[in-house]
């Protein structure tokens, strides 16, 4: 073991397993019904992904490696339309897993957040709504 490891290391599939056990996942439906009645939804995805694949007209877009900044409703580089623990964070990738992630990151910063079972593919599947990325494409 390297110096200065901790003994209880962890795959990334057990990291995995142990953010998503403090999560109550949305499927795109649900998560779209969700933004509806109030709650708000975060694209982690990057920009050749958003482009290629569509954006989701109901999200804000905040880059992954800002994300705790932008939502930490104490810092003072928080996003105040995004950053309140007074509504629910739905956060969304590609496939669901970083999203996962960044779910539990956010909850432990105090917020009730959550993420969309298999990301941006599971609600181009389910025919929810795409706008267009910057080659107009949906």
């Amino acid at each position: 073991m390297a110096s200065g490891e901790s003994n209880d290391v962890v795959t990334v599939d057990q990291l995995l397993t142990e953010a998503r056990a403090k999560l109550v996942r949305l499927t795109p439906a649900q998560a779209r019904d969700a933004v509806s009645a109030g709650a708000v939804m975060v694209d982690i995805r990057p920009a050749d992904q958003r482009e290629r694949d569509g954006r989701l007209p109901c999200a804000h877009v905040i880059p992954r490696n800002v994300l705790e900044w932008r939502l930490d409703p104490r810092c003072e580089h928080r996003d105040p339309d995004v950053a309140r623990a007074d509504r629910q964070v739905i956060v969304v990738c590609d496939e669901g897993y970083q999203s996962s992630l960044a779910a539990a990151t956010l909850r432990r910063l105090g917020l009730d957040a959550t993420d969309v079972i298999g990301g941006v593919k599971s609600w181009r599947a389910e025919g929810l709504p795409l706008g267009p990325g910057a080659d107009g494409k949906a």
